[in-house]
């Protein structure tokens, strides 16, 4: 768990095919992300929660855990079972997982 209670899966434990939501801002997504992952930055989700499906687990990352923590709250007061990836995507990039970037780049983590 996460220091208020948010609950958390490491990057490892996130299934291939799972939703997961990233919550990076614009030039963080572009540098890398993860494959078939969807972008609504923190500061969108509560206008754009409806895009998130209710019916399966929801998987939340951003850079290093902070902001996908808050947005886990959020969701799951509101209904949704997401999850926290801990570490966000400095460990998934550390744990070897597939990563993509925009226009042919090399993809990092900012």
């Amino acid at each position: 768990m996460f220091g208020n209670g948010v609950p958390e899966t490491n990057v490892t434990e996130v299934p291939e095919g799972a939703y997961l939501l990233d919550v990076r801002e614009g030039d963080e997504w572009n540098a890398g992300h993860a494959p078939g992952a969807v972008h609504i930055p923190l500061g969108e989700l509560g206008q754009r929660a409806g895009e998130v499906p209710q019916d399966r687990k929801v998987y939340v990352v951003c850079r290093v855990g902070g902001r996908s923590a808050q947005a886990v709250s959020a969701l799951n007061r509101s209904g949704w079972d997401s999850v926290n990836v801990s570490g966000g995507m400095q460990a998934w990039e550390h744990a070897g997982r597939d990563m993509e970037a925009g226009a042919g780049e090399e993809p990092r983590v900012l």
